[in-house]
């Protein structure tokens, strides 16, 4: 936005020639490690935003962040600087500028559409200059750098959706360095018209005709032009005007009237009150406000004209100067992002030593406190701006991030690039990376920017990054919930309602009205069967609960030792004591926290468990207050009830005597959507007819809301951030992209299939996004009519929780394929892992869905932890060299998948289920759950070859509806029926087939 007369940059060159010669003899700094320190005091994670052309800078943010505008020379076709738009969310660059006449100084509308920008485009002399400066540079020939005041530079304005232009200047002269105001009402701009226009006096003009910026000044005019104004009239060059946050000042910079000096500026925006913040009598330039207001980071030679540095001054000019980059040669052209938590800034500083825009993270809070500011305070006339928080905002700067990332990453497998993924997917802004949450989008916006660094084209929906799906996201409280009781054996005494305050139906109950009907006390309505050190444990003996309510308390008995509470936490489930309620009869459940529970909540909050179906009788969670008034008739108390039952020792219920309760439940099931992320990186010039997919699962359990988090209760509702589940697996599909791309580039190999990269989502919640993208994008042959999007997969490499290896790396689903050993065999010759090969097929992860859409599959794991899926899963736990390592192999892997003449073969695989899966039960049928479907049972996409289910007869697409004399009506029923079974001792599962109840013997086997 702000340039050099041709007299200063031969001012410059002097002064570089004699800056590089005295560093030729007297050698590097002595100073420059304390100097690099100095710099990182404000700036951290900086990396390198521009590489292609001969130069680029001056880059400038859109009101939200998504987008850079910046002037780069990098057409073949024409020698000077272009316009261009970088998006952080897609990490392509657009080109803006017609291609035609030299272009600079852009800026980006407020609306997102309009950009702004100075060209000669109209000079009908363009095409020739063009041509002329290519013919010298043709001829071997250099020319001196000095920016150019081309008198026919106008300002003017694209419409990006019309692809339209308009021309907003027409005068002759220099009419550039424009900035849109912040509610894009106003344009202020920098032009030397007045040379062209005005009569001047000998003086004057020779100095015009020696330095044409010696008549600039600056203006302000309504953004369709109209309503000029002048706001300075200083001899010497006023230029680069931009807005403060608020709009309400204009900062800029004056050079002195011989060109030697410049200092920075502020006005109010009608060009009253101009402040005079710097007082260094050097080239002091290139002002920009910092979002907050408070103070401007501005470029000057302070330290030699071949050493420009970023400085920062308050913006009231009340504090000295302070500098922020400490590097040699040139720093400058600043602008901050719209939340102020990043800097951009033109920079030589590359082995170049191009002129190329960089970014950094900034230190705001270490700004604030070397010039002597509170966070609080604004500068005097200057009001904070936070339009800051919005969705889109928060995917820009996911992006933002991953470009950085990218432009920081090396193509080697490295543990550095490993640490800035997970540290990036774990931050707590991402907020555990929840399916269908902004963080899940925030992680599926870094790695779609980070993959279109790369080169990986789109892959998901309507030409973008991103293929949506949709999941059961738990329930909420519908229109009709009531709860009364009676306690009294009078039939006329009047119902007492239940304040809405003291009662709530929990996510899984039915939508039910039940009649007043008895209730029957029945302690912590565990049933756990004897163990080798358990004895078993039956809440309901002797209790005849047929038809009634069964009254209990919710979690363990408080007075286990920690064995004994490990025991009982397994089945002290919620949906676990409805199933044992239901199946002893109970009309409905409801659930009391006891005094020595010692909640903050006394209710069962409604939580995700996302289960797609419920169960069929009702289930609600009640205050102590209200318990205590049933059991008042009883001559019972409440916390000595829950102190007779807290020992663990077995206890007899009872009936509550007089008590009747009565209920009319609606839960509302809420359907959520979340995206995959999906990307191919296309090798040849046409899409190749076979592909691999490469995945990791993305999300993770938010703040543990779910059924599946395993955090201690001094845990509850702290972050599940997933370093190794499953930030470390994120990380190596994005390592083995970065290795891939890198291959492309170098035209080594002979590539016969693309490869798909993605990130999947719901992989936590049941397998969501990798089934939806099998279902909807997966032909299942070469042959087969499907959707044009639709591939042909040929193999499917997953990485799930490769952070925390210690004696080996288990590669899971070998026996999908007899390929997989071979490859394994070769590529850990070069990278030397312990490996323990697993021929298991049915896997709780994402692989699992491509096995059973008949791919090959081959999945990383370097097992389980105590720490999985609790908020103690964190980045500093990883063996980070051991996931560079992990990706290296799954890369080479990829690499052979890549260029084999022939695909694997798929192989459907006998498991003997050697391999224990994360979580689960002992005993095996060898069925697995298709976990989408809204069905009463548990329905099936597959059988294990082998396993005791086929032997039975179960097929895949069968809906389990009983086991063990037990009715199924959901998964946490199934796996709490499976509990109960006994090993090697035969017993009955019952299906639905085609309309029809089958009986079946199976016989379940250990999965140990």
């Amino acid at each position: 936005m702000s340039h050099f007369s041709l007299f200063h940059y031969r001012l410059l060159l002097l002064a570089t020639s004699i800056f590089w010669l005295a560093n030729l003899l007297c050698g590097p700094s002595a100073v420059a490690q304390s100097e690099q320190d100095a710099e990182a005091r404000f700036l951290q994670g900086m990396v390198q935003l521009t590489f292609e052309g001969k130069r680029s800078g001056e880059g400038y943010f859109n009101r939200d962040g998504s987008q850079m505008v910046f002037q780069s020379e990098r057409l073949a076709t024409n020698p000077f600087y272009q316009i261009y738009t970088l998006n952080f969310e897609t990490g392509q660059t657009t080109p803006v500028s017609s291609g035609s006449g030299k272009t600079t100084c852009a800026w980006l509308h407020p609306d997102g559409n309009r950009v702004l920008y100075a060209s000669t485009e109209h000079d009908p002399a363009a095409k020739q200059k063009q041509t002329d400066e290519l013919a010298f540079r043709e001829s071997g020939q250099t020319r001196r750098y000095s920016w150019d005041y081309d008198e026919n530079y106008d300002l003017v304005a694209l419409d990006r959706s019309t692809k339209t232009t308009t021309r907003l200047t027409t005068e002759l002269g220099y009419d550039a360095e424009a900035s849109y105001s912040p509610d894009g009402q106003w344009i202020a701009f920098a032009s030397n018209r007045t040379g062209y226009t005005d009569t001047l006096t000998p003086e004057q003009q020779k100095k015009f005709e020696t330095d044409p910026a010696y008549m600039m000044e600056l203006y302000i005019m309504k953004s369709d032009g109209s309503e000029v104004k002048r706001l300075t009239k200083t001899p010497g060059y006023d230029g680069g005007p931009f807005f403060s946050p608020d709009g309400k000042r204009i900062c800029w910079r004056r050079f002195s009237e011989n060109g030697l000096t410049a200092e920075i500026l502020t006005m109010k925006v009608d060009g009253t009150d101009q402040r005079q913040l710097t007082k260094m009598n050097v080239m002091s330039w290139a002002p920009f406000y910092h979002p907050s207001g408070q103070y401007i980071v501005f470029t000057t030679n302070k330290h030699g004209f071949g050493n420009f540095e970023l400085y920062l001054v308050d913006s009231a000019g009340n504090a000295p100067p302070v500098r922020a980059t400490h590097t040699d040669g040139f720093d400058g052209l600043a602008s901050f992002t719209p939340d102020g938590k990043s800097l951009t800034w033109t920079s030589t500083r590359g082995t170049k030593k191009q002129s190329q825009i960089y970014l950094a993270e900034w230190n705001h809070e270490a700004a604030l406190k070397s010039l002597g500011l509170s966070e609080t305070a604004s500068a005097e006339g200057v009001s904070v701006d936070h339009r800051t928080g919005s969705d889109q905002t928060d995917e820009d700067g996911a992006a933002r991030t991953a470009v950085m990332a990218a432009a920081a990453a090396r193509s080697s497998f490295e543990d550095l690039d490993i640490i800035r993924h997970v540290d990036y997917l774990c931050r707590k802004e991402l907020s555990g990376r929840m399916t269908g949450s902004v963080g899940e989008k925030k992680a599926t916006a870094y790695v779609a920017a980070y993959l279109n660094h790369l080169g990986v084209q789109p892959a998901g929906d309507d030409g973008t990054y991103f293929q949506k799906f949709s999941f059961p996201n738990g329930a909420k409280l519908g229109a009709e919930n009531e709860l009364s009781y009676t306690v009294s054996t009078d039939e006329n005494s009047a119902p007492q309602v239940v304040e809405q305050s003291d009662f709530t139906p929990l996510t899984f109950s039915a939508n039910i009205e039940v009649a007043p009907a008895e209730v029957v006390f029945a302690g912590y309505g565990i049933v756990a069967p004897k163990t080798n050190k358990h004895d078993e444990y039956d809440s309901y003996v002797h209790l005849d609960v047929k038809d009634k309510w069964v009254m209990v308390f919710r979690f363990v008995p408080e007075d286990l030792t920690p064995e004994q509470r490990q025991h009982f936490k397994f089945y002290s489930g919620l949906r676990k004591k409805a199933f044992h309620a239901r199946k002893n009869g109970a009309i409905g459940m409801i659930v009391v926290s006891g005094p020595t529970s010692q909640v903050k909540n006394q209710l069962v909050p409604m939580r995700n468990d996302f289960a797609p179906t419920g169960s069929s009788i009702a289930v609600v969670s009640i205050t102590d207050a209200v318990a205590e008034k049933w059991l008042a008739g009883n001559k019972k108390d409440l916390a000595e009830l829950q102190k007779k039952f807290d020992s663990g020792e077995p206890n007899m219920g009872f009936d509550l005597l007089d008590v009747k309760v009565s209920a009319k439940l609606e839960v509302e099931k809420i359907v959520g959507t979340g995206r995959n992320v999906v990307g191919r990186l296309q090798f040849g010039e046409t899409p190749s007819n076979e592909v691999i997919v490469v995945g990791a699962h993305i999300d993770h359990l938010g703040t543990g809301k779910t059924a599946t988090s395993l955090a201690k209760e001094s845990e509850q509702q702290q972050v599940h951030v997933g370093a190794d589940d499953n930030a470390s697996g994120v990380a190596a599909m994005l390592e083995i992209a970065e290795f891939m791309a890198s291959l492309k580039e170098d035209k080594a190999q002979t590539f016969r299939r693309d490869i798909v990269f993605a990130g999947w989502s719901g992989e936590e919640l049941g397998l969501h996004g990798s089934q939806h993208f099998t279902e909807t994008r997966v032909k299942q042959s070469e042959a087969a009519d499907e959707t044009k999007d639709a591939f042909h997969v040929i193999a499917a490499l997953n990485m799930d929780m490769v952070g925390r290896m210690e004696d080996k790396l288990v590669l899971q689903g070998t026996g999908s394929s007899p390929w997989w050993a071979k490859s394994v065999e070769g590529k850990n010759a070069v990278v030397r892992l312990p490996i323990k090969l697993s021929e298991d097929t049915d896997l709780p992860t994402d692989a699992t869905s491509f096995y059973q859409a008949g791919v090959p599959i081959l999945s990383a794991f370097t097992g389980s932890h105590t720490d999985y899926h609790t908020p103690r899963d964190t980045p500093e736990k990883l063996n980070y060299p051991a996931a560079a390592k992990i990706s290296k192999l799954m890369g080479l892997i990829t690499l052979q998948l890549a260029t084999d003449q022939q695909p694997p073969k798929y192989v459907k695989h006998s498991s003997k289920r050697k391999q224990a899966t994360r979580g689960g039960v002992r005993a095996y049928l060898g069925t697995v759950p298709s976990y989408g479907d809204d069905v009463v049972g548990v329905k099936l996409s597959d059988v294990t070859k082998g396993a005791p289910a086929e032997v039975a007869g179960v097929l895949g697409g069968d809906i389990i509806v009983g086991l063990a004399g037990q009715k199924i009506e959901n998964i946490y029923d199934y796996t709490a029926a499976i509990d109960g079974l006994k090993i090697n001792q035969e017993t009955t599962i019952a299906v639905a087939r085609d309309g029809n109840r089958l009986e079946l013997k199976i016989v379940p086997k250990s999965r140990q």
